[in-house]
């Protein structure tokens, strides 16, 4: 076990590496000039060029790389151009809406997600797996933006049940930070849940059609029980990966959502890091998406032979 565990995590360092490249390139070879952007439209090429200077954006990309990587490995991301302060600090301080929104989501779309592709497998064919899956297309075809949209305006503006936008810390109000994530919790939810549902179903699916699943029913146990603790057991595997990935990708992915609903997130923090061109922020927020994005990958991966004894380390 440990042994796959070291090879696994050694994996991951040339993919952050590479990724980390792709990054710096990409924002590097872009078009535009950060230094003309912080100079203003009046400032003269010698005001440019003293501010490329003091950014060290006048030295080779290689150069640039380099000094950028080693302040990288000593756990320093640098400092925000605008702002003059460690990125590592407006990370954390944006964490908190967006873990707590991917979290809630992810809640959310697992409790509605998982008893609906086991229903729609169960009556495979029948109005009811219809329905299902049609809402499931339904909710996955709409875009983000426009559910956000409707929920505000049916439950925020013309109902007064929520409020439209913001967010509270949970350690200064937890029933404000419980109503300020309702609306988006919904909006993101409803997108995964219809992702996720349609896993389990067609996962379901193929499991019950397994001998076990024969055997189970010729001994006379209840259908509920051979759903749940054999079926949806032995279909565990792909839908935990649905919902890691899934978790992953909600952590990074929650731009739209956080801009619809005004919430001082990572979503947040990285599209005001993109217009004032503010690389050390954008850098930073993609590298600790990748992490974390590598190591959820990590704990699936360590996940599967718990929760199906024929897959071995």
């Amino acid at each position: 076990m440990w042994s796959y565990v070291t090879r696994r995590i050694l994996a991951t360092i040339p993919v952050l590496g590479v990724v980390a490249i792709v990054v710096f390139l990409l924002l590097r070879l872009s078009p535009g000039d950060p230094a003309a952007i912080i100079a203003g439209d009046n400032a003269s090429l010698e005001d440019i060029a003293m501010i490329r200077e003091q950014l060290g954006l006048d030295r080779p990309l290689l150069q640039q790389f380099i000094l950028w990587a080693m302040q990288l490995l000593g756990g320093d991301l640098g400092n925000s151009i605008y702002l003059s302060r460690p990125v590592l600090g407006l990370i954390v301080e944006r964490v908190e809406p967006t873990v707590a929104l991917a979290l809630t989501t992810m809640v959310f779309a697992m409790l509605l997600a998982i008893p609906m592709g086991v229903l729609a497998a169960w009556r495979a064919g029948s109005w009811v797996d219809q329905t299902i899956m049609a809402l499931s297309v339904l909710a996955f075809s709409v875009p983000v933006f426009l559910i956000g949209y409707g929920l505000v305006i049916g439950l925020s503006l013309e109902l007064e049940w929520l409020p439209v936008q913001g967010f509270v810390s949970f350690a200064e109000d937890p029933m404000r930070f419980a109503s300020h994530l309702v609306l988006p919790t919904i909006t993101l939810g409803l997108v995964y849940m219809a992702l996720l549902a349609r896993i389990t179903r067609a996962t379901m699916l193929e499991t019950l059609n397994e001998d076990f699943i024969r055997t189970a029913r010729a001994k006379g146990l209840a259908e509920p029980r051979v759903l749940l603790l054999h079926a949806l057991k032995s279909a565990a595997v792909p839908i935990v990966t649905t919902i890691g990935t899934g978790l992953a990708l909600l952590i990074g992915g929650v731009v739209v959502t956080e801009s619809v609903f005004a919430i001082p997130g990572i979503g947040r923090l990285t599209i005001e890091a993109v217009l004032q061109r503010d690389y050390p922020i954008i850098q930073g927020v993609i590298l600790v998406i990748a992490t974390v994005y590598v190591l959820v990958n990590l704990a699936i991966d360590l996940a599967y032979p718990l929760l199906d004894p024929r897959i071995r380390f």
